[in-house]
């Protein structure tokens, strides 16, 4: 067998951009245990994209017919802040939002982690919403189990940030975490759906399993969402992907 040793092969042209083909039909081009091959972008005979990478392990974008694993589009990662905001990449490129708020701990004691969202072309994260919103709960003691429905923290055609969680300590191991999944925010058909689960540390040392769900009641595409706490700044991570 004959073997080419380089370190660098280009295409006939050294412009590069032109294919490089390997072998040819019915042949197998093998690489050899313990090397890589390391590429960006890998594509079928045809040119088609099947992945794309960004060089730093993240999968920018995928074949519609690979898709089914979320596309992570941004993270939010923020240190005493008073919001943490979505401004961009909510637009028809997926069905299907989801935000995962990961150590979200509030500056003061006892605050709710809420959210709300702008229509396009509007400002102001005061869109009208309904919800519902329950919640289970357990003491550190080991007592008080019980579930609620929390008529207080629901909403009927109102304009406030809907709260994602229960009162959440604010003591250096105390946080909240969960999901926000929102359905088609780019269509302008429907009402927006929405619903979260979030879990967190009660101010009185308790854990909150908190279901929150609703839909905005416009037929305006949602571009934007705002998270923030019902009083003052917080720390945390919030990732937004698409699926």
């Amino acid at each position: 067998m004959s073997r080419v040793y380089s370190d660098t092969v280009l295409p006939e042209d050294s412009g590069v951009s032109q294919d490089l083909t390997l072998g040819t039909t019915g042949d197998t081009v093998q690489v050899t245990s313990g090397a890589s091959l390391n590429v960006n972008t890998i594509k079928d005979a045809g040119g088609n994209t099947i992945f794309t990478s960004d060089g730093s392990g993240n999968v920018s974008s995928v074949n519609a017919g690979m898709a089914g694993a979320p596309a992570l589009i941004t993270t939010n990662t923020f240190t005493n802040q008073a919001s943490s905001s979505f401004t961009s990449g909510i637009d028809s490129t997926y069905k299907v939002y989801i935000f995962k708020a990961i150590n979200i701990n509030p500056a003061t004691d006892g605050a709710f982690f809420s959210f709300q969202a702008n229509a396009s072309g509007q400002t102001g994260f005061n869109e009208t919403i309904t919800t519902t919103f329950f919640s289970a709960q357990h003491s550190e003691a080991g007592t008080d189990g019980s579930i609620s429905y929390h008529t207080a923290y629901d909403q009927g055609q109102g304009t406030a940030y809907q709260y994602l969680t229960r009162m959440t300590g604010s003591d250096a191991d105390q946080c909240c975490a969960g999901e926000l999944y929102l359905f088609n925010p780019s269509g302008t058909t429907y009402v927006k759906q929405f619903y979260a689960v979030f879990n967190n540390n009660y101010h009185g040392d308790y854990s909150m399993n908190v279901y929150t769900a609703g839909y905005f009641n416009i037929t305006a595409a949602i571009t934007q969402l705002d998270f923030k706490m019902s009083s003052g700044n917080m720390d945390g991570d919030i990732k937004m992907y698409g699926l």
